[in-house]
């Protein structure tokens, strides 16, 4: 027997919120009869489950995909006045959802897969999963403004970040590592310090590093590559 929400997540319908919310408006249906509670146990091996009139099939292969992501578009799965990066995703990963987001103008690493289950698990600020961008900016770096990331910065509007890594590449060019995905984090970091970010590229993502992809493509990660990614735990030895 099986949760209702879980299986519609491992058939990769949508993060596992979403989720809830389709059950609870009564779009789901087991058996022919609607069901309004996420959380109703199923038969996964017989059960006829369908949203909005259409079989759900648990258990598909599951799917993540890596995208070197250009600027210019939104991490959004449409937007009415801006382009998307769903138009860069091929015809069969069309049902992919993004885990997490780069803001617009922010290029590099953005991974999707069709499992809601390990999108929340990637998502969850309980894994604490590294983040690693190349960042260039205004002025250079000082030894005061690493140890301002490493005790948590605080933004312009007073939040306060988790402990950060910041390395100094040389003038204008830097690494930021964080724990986190506030709004905008890593150039609102940077503002902090009065150096504005001009350019920004996610380069790594837990144990993943964007390599050897054109910008606007995609690659599906391995089996080994996935396991890696769902291994990886907050680790204290962040510094």
């Amino acid at each position: 027997m099986q949760r209702l929400d879980k299986y519609l997540s491992e058939a990769g319908v949508e993060s596992r919120r979403k989720i809830k919310d389709i059950i609870r408006a009564g779009r789901v249906c087991v058996n022919g009869t609607v069901v309004t509670i996420p959380e109703q146990k199923l038969e996964e091996s017989t059960a006829v489950v369908t949203l909005d009139g259409k079989e759900m099939l648990r258990g598909s292969r599951m799917i993540v995909l890596m995208m070197n992501k250009p600027a210019g578009c939104v991490t959004a799965a449409s937007d009415a006045k801006e382009k998307t990066v769903m138009e860069y995703l091929p015809k069969e990963y069309k049902r992919l959802m993004p885990i997490g987001r780069l803001d617009k103008e922010t290029e590099g690493l953005l991974l999707f897969t069709n499992d809601g289950y390990l999108a929340h698990r990637l998502l969850s600020p309980k894994r604490g999963i590294e983040k690693t961008y190349y960042a260039e900016h205004e002025g250079t770096v000082t030894q005061e403004d690493i140890d301002r990331f490493a005790d948590g910065c605080i933004l312009k509007d007073g939040t306060k970040c988790l402990p950060a890594v910041l390395e100094k590449l040389g003038e204008g060019k830097c690494l930021v590592r964080v724990r986190e995905g506030k709004y905008h984090q890593v150039r609102r970091m940077m503002a902090s310090l009065h150096k504005p970010v001009r350019y920004l590229r996610r380069i790594s993502e837990g144990t993943l590093e964007l390599k050897d992809l054109p910008l606007g493509m995609t690659r599906e990660l391995t089996k080994e590559e996935i396991q890696q990614l769902e291994s990886v735990n907050f680790d204290e030895k962040f510094f």
